[in-house]
């Protein structure tokens, strides 16, 4: 599994992070076998289709799982029932994205 497929979604939240627009999914409708609390994309300005995907997936126990997923593939960063919150998913995958594209510098804006 690389990118998560995505029938139908509603946005929830937008953000402008540096160069980055960030927009993170609810609802989610999937033909995949994972089940998505949300979804967090990131795609850079200008270009419409994202690069970088970071979900929470729920998973045994009440627990959520933090995924991110490119191009390349995907793993499982952590497990734990926060993930399921929607504040504190976007907490954590902020930061993730923040190490992951050099952001140190930046500071997340919402849009939406």
């Amino acid at each position: 599994m690389s990118f998560p497929t995505i029938t139908t979604a509603i946005p929830l939240r937008r953000y402008q992070y540096g160069e980055f627009v960030v927009t993170v999914l609810g609802d989610i409708q999937s033909p995949d076998p994972v089940n998505y609390r949300y979804i967090l994309a990131v795609a850079q300005e200008g270009n419409p289709q994202p690069g970088l995907f970071l979900s929470s997936e729920r998973g045994a126990g009440g627990a959520c799982d933090l995924r991110v997923s490119m191009a390349d593939g995907s793993q499982v960063l952590e497990s734990a029932p926060a993930f399921c919150d929607l504040d504190l998913f976007v907490k954590e995958a902020l930061q993730v994205i923040s190490t992951m594209l050099d952001l140190s510098d930046e500071m997340p804006h919402r849009l939406m």
